[in-house]
């Protein structure tokens, strides 16, 4: 396998991006793309340059993207149509019948849907625009900003805490009360429950 670090100068089309994983949080979407608006033309041009999306290129000669789909989705949703890449690794050699097992072997895929089940990879979308609102994703990332947990560098750390928060607390708080769902999800972060999980912050004291 052939690694490379290098960015491919010439951009490449969004749309042509093909996603590692089914979903996103949708409200961390909407706060990249109100940070990108608040950006001048010329700061966003720099921006683009200096925020390559790191990709794996397939037997299929496509680009699949192993990380910032919020990103990639926030960049296309706010009507740009190209992105510069950096190439992690060049697997074009690979059989396709084994690529996503090899994907999967190095994590960079994750098929797991807004229920937090495991899906064929098939199922996985072909671009940015197929990528499902997941929540408990968007919970996740608050909740490290808010000091809920460490910044990890375990590949998808996010969604497993997304996924520890999905297994107890409602999806009703977290849509309708965003505020309460972060002050649940303090608590929990902090509990002897999540102590496997990547960046935990406990222990807390068990009054």
């Amino acid at each position: 396998m052939a690694n490379k670090r290098e960015p491919i100068l010439e951009p490449v089309s969004i749309l042509s991006l093909r996603p590692t994983q089914m979903t996103v949080g949708m409200r961390e979407v909407g706060e990249k793309r109100k940070r990108w608006r608040a950006h001048k033309s010329k700061k966003k041009a720099e921006l683009l340059g200096r925020h390559m999306i790191p990709v794996v290129v397939g037997p299929d000669k496509r680009n699949y993207v192993i990380d910032h789909h919020h990103l990639a989705r926030a960049l296309h949703e706010e009507g740009e149509k190209e992105v510069l890449v950096s190439v992690v690794a060049d697997l074009t050699m690979v059989d396709p019948k084994a690529f996503w097992i090899v994907l999967d072997n190095h994590r960079w895929v994750y098929p797991y849907d807004v229920k937090g089940e495991r899906r064929n990879y098939r199922d996985l979308p072909k671009d940015v625009t197929g990528l499902k609102n997941d929540p408990f994703r968007s919970l996740a990332g608050e909740l490290r900003r808010a000091g809920g947990f460490a910044k990890d560098t375990t590949p998808f750390s996010e969604f497993l805490w997304a996924d520890f928060l999905r297994r107890r607390m409602s999806r009703k708080t977290v849509d309708n009360d965003f505020a309460k769902a972060i002050e649940q999800a303090l608590s929990l972060g902090k509990s002897k429950d999540a102590i496997y999980l990547p960046g935990w912050c406990g222990p807390a004291s068990d009054d």
